[in-house]
């Protein structure tokens, strides 16, 4: 499918009903489950206040994707007709006209093929070489600005690069959501809560993030909030520009005490890091908070494509280096994704013999460890070295060094059953198909593909000709150790051309993979919560 709309685009001509329907299917409808009742009567009318916080910031969103974006979603909900309500469907699953597991080809007219890179983010016609060069031509605060994460960059009426705050860019939008915020903020009963709340509205309206992102590190309420500018996905240029999303979030205060643990012992993690020594941090932020979450509501980047299970924030430097940063894993949707897209594709990309170690604690606990594993290994300038290979680079990182920690600790005194190892590396190998499905042009599914290249030349993955895949337990280990150590290096030493030859070589889709994917096209590629409605 992906190859069929690819060039349909390039023709001009869009899906039809039937062809989008296939393109939705590809999205699992689920309900999250959550609980409200364990709330204070104060979160419970706080609640809804957040909530619509977060519908606004999926306005901004679209404005960030896109200058037309949010016309032509007026548009098409004006549209009912059986082909402009799929459209419409598709658009909000996408929050824009191209399908995100499609390479980003547009399914609906009056669109550009392809989702530009910068996003609008920068002028369309903008080149790397131009805005480097003007980079380079202003002073340092303005530098620093031009490439920092809460600004865009347009041109004046002379066609001059100028640089707008995103108060300034996003400012209706912004004042809107500062104000709910603020109206949550004071019918909540807990004090951290409310603290951040106002310190994030007034950050909406001065582009300070700092204090903010340090009240988040410090929060401790059973309404979890994260709202606000965070990832930088999709600038594709440069990884600059932060896109705006939330999640409005219930803590699961039994599953959170559990993972403790993990949290006391990152520092010796850090210390022991397949890397040179030099290259650890010797002292990492000591607040690593976890936090087990069940989804409420999603908004903005944080709702479009493939849908978010942890994520690992803040991104501000200061703030990792002085705090540390907070994993937070939403369990409801890792449990969806589980039952509703891991389990299928297993049954059909593992041998029969490995299928039994498929293992959701496997699956919740390495998203963990790869959430976890972003806060530490270098991160000085590792963003502005690497550039528009950042992402995917990191999250390769993530994902082999979250295995690499796991291992660590079974070899070091955490509890684990008979089985944990092989429960483990059997659900890697399983997962490793449902991210490549979401394509190689997404960050976690390039970074996948490169892991998954490099362990087969190592021999730790192995194709077998019935079209299954098996590990290769002695080597294992030592394969994910080697990329972990050659990951960290290439971030530590900022090395843009050897991150740029290996995502070259490696971020592929080989013929024995192919095939595998072929196979798996009749099943879901990802969730569709259908409590978040499109309003």
């Amino acid at each position: 499918m992906r190859h069929l709309i690819v060039l349909l685009a390039a023709a001009a001509a869009m899906p039809d009903l039937s062809q989008l329907k296939q393109m939705s299917a590809r999205f699992a409808p689920v309900q999250l489950k959550y609980e409200t009742a364990g709330l204070s009567a104060g979160d419970r009318r706080a609640l809804p206040k957040l909530v619509d916080a977060a519908r606004v910031l999926n306005q901004i969103f679209m404005d960030q994707l896109w200058s037309g974006d949010r016309a032509l979603w007026e548009k098409l909900r004006r549209d009912t007709t059986p082909l402009g309500k799929e459209r419409a469907h598709y658009f909000w699953l996408n929050k824009g006209p191209w399908s995100d597991l499609d390479a980003h080809a547009a399914f609906i007219p009056d669109a550009p093929a392809r989702k530009p890179e910068g996003a609008n983010f920068y002028p369309l016609d903008l080149t790397r070489q131009e805005f480097e060069a003007w980079v380079k031509t202003l002073p340092e605060a303005e530098r620093r600005q031009a490439t920092g994460f809460f600004t865009v960059i347009r041109r004046d009426s002379a066609r001059k690069l100028t640089i707008v705050p995103y108060s300034k860019a996003y400012a209706a939008d912004l004042a809107r959501a500062a104000g709910l915020l603020r109206e949550a903020a004071a019918l909540t009963d807990n004090a951290s809560l409310r603290k951040f709340l106002n310190l994030r509205a007034d950050a909406f309206l001065s582009d300070d993030y700092y204090a903010s992102d340090v009240a988040w590190m410090d929060l401790d309420a059973p309404l979890d909030i994260t709202i606000g500018p965070y990832e930088t996905y999709n600038d594709e240029l440069f990884g600059y520009k932060a896109a705006f999303e939330a999640y409005i979030t219930i803590r699961d205060e039994a599953l959170t005490n559990r993972l403790h643990e993990f949290a006391t012992r990152m520092q010796e993690i850090e210390n022991n890091l397949p890397i040179d020594a030099k290259y650890r941090n010797p002292k990492i932020g000591a607040a690593a908070p976890i936090r087990v979450v069940n989804e409420v509501y999603a908004a903005g980047d944080g709702a479009h494509g493939v849908r978010t299970a942890a994520f690992n924030l803040p991104n501000d430097e200061r703030v990792v280096r002085e705090k540390g940063s907070k994993r937070v894993m939403l369990h409801n949707i890792q449990q969806a994704k589980f039952d509703s897209i891991l389990k299928p594709i297993a049954a059909r990309v593992l041998p029969k013999g490995a299928q039994g170690d498929l293992d959701f604690d496997a699956f919740f606990t390495h998203i963990l460890a790869h959430e976890m594993t972003h806060g530490i290994g270098p991160h000085q300038n590792v963003r502005q070295s690497l550039k528009e290979l950042y992402s995917a680079i990191e999250e390769a990182k993530a994902d082999v060094t979250g295995l690499f920690m796991l291992q660590y600790l079974y070899d070091h005194g955490m509890r684990h059953s008979a089985r944990a190892e092989q429960q483990l590396y059997t659900t890697y190998l399983a997962s490793a198909f449902r991210s490549v499905r979401f394509g190689i042009t997404e960050a976690h599914g390039r970074g996948m593909a490169l892991q998954f290249n490099y362990l087969t030349d190592k021999g730790a993955i192995v194709a077998n000709p019935d079209g299954t895949f098996s590990l290769n337990e002695a080597k294992i280990k030592g394969a994910v150790r080697d990329l972990a150590h050659d990951l960290m290096t290439i971030e530590a030493e900022g090395n843009y051309r050897e991150a740029a030859r290996l995502l070259d070589t490696l971020a592929v889709i080989r013929p024995p993979m192919q095939h595998a994917l072929d196979r798996l096209k009749d099943l879901p590629t990802d969730i569709d919560p259908v409590n978040e409605t499109n309003e």
